[in-house]
């Protein structure tokens, strides 16, 4: 039952912190090893140009709906849709989009902290001298090492969630924007000094080969369904988590301007990332095909021995761990506005209660990793489970479900008002809206199964 106070629903204070928290939110874990991996192993340039049409035609338009349904909606993303289709007389069903949405934010978190404590713990072991000397064996048993024990992982677990809670519960000036204002530009500032470190490596010529020499012979369908997959992925849709921020957005901010600001700056990123990482990993003939191990296992072994490698691995996985940070503090606001939209608890009290409670999750995936690893549900381990509910259902019906509303039962010409598209452009983006970026998520809904 909603509680019966007033509630007071917060805005941006300006245009660029909301471009840095919607972009910190984009920028995950993903940006900084499987993008530019995707785009070495699919055919450098030729898989660039598919990514941007695909982001052209199913991110970006996504990306707009869901800050135009959460700008509307002025709520968390249930009462949100919950109002929305009141207005438009349509039926309630379409609040299960705002459920989904929350759901498939509280359940990510809850395995992503865990990865965000990780990179924590690299940044503890290398500011203690652990990568010193590593070889392939070495790294691999710091790496299993890690996972083996529960105690270690819940630590660096419970220290991540207690930054994101400490984060969020100041609130989306205080808070969330403060946050994106001084991660994203340290974000920056790590990338450039460790592209710099890549151009004087002696790999840099390999890895800009690698990533944008143009191969449209490794360009097949299941690279199209790829570049397809990244560009839902990449932007957190689905997620609940671009509605809510949409919420706090004011109405003179352009939508479609604001998106591809965040959609460049998103993708600029990924691919300084290929240039941090590339160089170093052919620079030492390491395989650059090594997957998520590259950033856990096959980089520490550079980094311990290399000239300076431990400084360069600390800048490497505070990195990662400001990617890990923007992106769950995202995760964490959609659950926390509807705690307190919802119920009698303050800002902090709500985000306290959601934060543990998305600790308490984080505690049985880190489990599947050690004393949990037998312990299956529907042949999958929790932290699979978790992963496996949330990319193949929650977040491509989800995101289906709010392009569709958004396409189908708002009205049209306030819609065009709203985006400020002349009438031959709405055309184009009712075409888009209505059918092709539909037609997209369900191919990447059914490719996924």
């Amino acid at each position: 039952m909603t509680a019966n106070r007033t509630h007071s629903h917060a805005q941006w204070s300006s245009r660029l912190g909301f471009v840095l928290a919607a972009t910190g939110s984009a920028v995950g874990l993903g940006n900084i090893w499987k993008f530019p991996y995707m785009i070495g192993q699919s055919g450098g340039a030729a898989f660039v140009l598919i990514y941007l049409l695909c982001i052209a035609m199913i991110g970006l338009p996504i990306l707009v709906a869901e800050w135009m349904l959460g700008r509307r909606g002025q709520k968390n993303p249930i009462n949100t849709m919950s109002e929305l289709a009141r207005t438009h007389k349509r039926s309630q069903a379409w609040v299960l989009v705002g459920v989904s949405g929350v759901l498939g934010a509280f359940l990510i978190l809850s395995f992503y902290s865990v990865i965000g404590g990780w990179a924590l713990a690299y940044v503890g072991d290398a500011i203690g001298g652990g990568f010193r000397g590593l070889d392939a064996d070495g790294a691999g048993a710091l790496f299993t090492g890690m996972l083996a024990n529960p105690g270690v992982l819940l630590l660096w677990h419970t220290v991540f969630m207690a930054l994101i809670i400490g984060v969020v519960a100041m609130g989306v000036i205080g808070g969330l924007e403060r946050a994106a204002k001084l991660l994203m530009p340290a974000l920056g500032v790590l990338l450039v000094i460790l592209v710099g470190y890549g151009m004087a490596s002696g790999g840099f010529g390999a890895a800009l080969a690698y990533l944008f020499n143009p191969d449209w012979s490794l360009v097949t369908g299941e690279v199209v369904l790829a570049a397809l997959g990244h560009a839902f992925f990449t932007l957190s849709l689905g997620m609940g988590i671009m509605m809510a921020y949409g919420s706090y957005l004011d109405r003179k901010v352009d939508l479609l301007r604001t998106a591809r600001t965040v959609v460049i700056m998103d993708t600029v990123i990924a691919i300084a990332a290929g240039l941090a990482i590339f160089p170093i990993v052919f620079a030492n003939n390491l395989d650059p095909g090594a997957g998520p191990g590259l950033i856990f296992v096959t980089l520490p072994i550079a980094f311990g021995g290399i000239a300076g490698g431990a400084l360069l691995g600390l800048m490497f996985f505070l990195l990662l761990t400001f990617a890990a940070l923007t992106s769950a503090i995202s995760l964490l606001e959609p659950i926390v506005e509807l705690v307190e939209e919802r119920t009698p608890l303050n800002r902090r009290a709500a985000t306290v209660v959601a934060g543990l409670a998305t600790w308490a999750l984080g505690i049985a995936a880190l489990l599947s990793f050690n004393a949990w690893s037998e312990v299956l549900i529907f042949g999958l381990t929790v932290f699979d489970l978790l992963d496996q509910l949330t990319s193949k259902f929650l977040l491509p019906l989800t995101g289906l479900g709010v392009i569709l509303f958004a396409a189908w039962c708002l009205d049209k010409e306030s819609v065009r008002k709203e985006l400020g598209l002349g009438a031959g452009a709405f055309s184009v983006w009712q075409a888009v809206t209505r059918f092709i970026a539909p037609a997209g998520v369900l191919i990447v809904f059914f490719s996924s199964l």
